[in-house]
């Protein structure tokens, strides 16, 4: 079936704003300049999506596709969600934009929370780990610390480390968080 003109002016005000958003910031990013970018007027952003807050939370879909991990053993975890995490990092800018979002925007941050809480809580249920929420709140940490610190900060040398270098300083601290008994 031949892609409808809404569906690729829909499609193009997203990619617009997943693209502003992360180069701006919620707060500075603008309707006007989303529209700019994707070459429409900004009457049609609105049309589409209502206001700055529903495009930012349509533009901020993400599945963090997280792998099925069942039939690791559990020293290979932490390496696994780690090498992941980083994968999906430098492989879609949303995560990035959300990220640089969710510091100074609630809507934002409220958006990442529930992301990590709907997709990440479940994996760990499914691996049989104890407190599965607050081991996922423990992974989140990690993780969003280190992005925070690579992509969005630029912490050397954490900005420039391997993907073995990171799977090798994280990784241990992740599988402790996922294996360890409970304090």
């Amino acid at each position: 079936m031949a892609e409808r003109k809404s569906d690729r002016t829909r499609a193009a005000i997203l990619a617009a704003a997943r693209e502003r958003f992360g180069a701006d910031g919620y707060e500075r990013a603008t309707i006007r300049a989303i529209a700019a970018d994707a070459a429409i007027d900004p009457a049609m952003v609105m049309r589409y999506f209502g206001n700055k807050e529903k495009l930012f939370a349509a533009a901020a879909e993400f599945d963090l596709r997280l792998p099925d991990l069942r039939d690791l053993p559990p020293e290979e975890l932490g390496d696994a969600l780690v090498r992941h995490f980083v994968t999906r990092w430098e492989g879609d800018d949303t995560l990035l934009a959300l990220l640089r979002s969710s510091v100074t925007n609630e809507a934002a941050a409220d958006r990442m929370r529930g992301i990590f809480a709907a997709q990440l809580a479940p994996t760990l249920r499914a691996l049989a780990v104890e407190e599965p929420a607050v081991r996922a709140g423990l992974v989140a940490s990690q993780t969003l610390g280190f992005a925070l610190c690579r992509y969005i900060l630029g912490i050397a040398p954490i900005a420039t480390m391997s993907h073995d270098e990171v799977a090798a300083w994280l990784g241990p601290t992740i599988t402790r968080y996922l294996t360890s008994s409970a304090p």
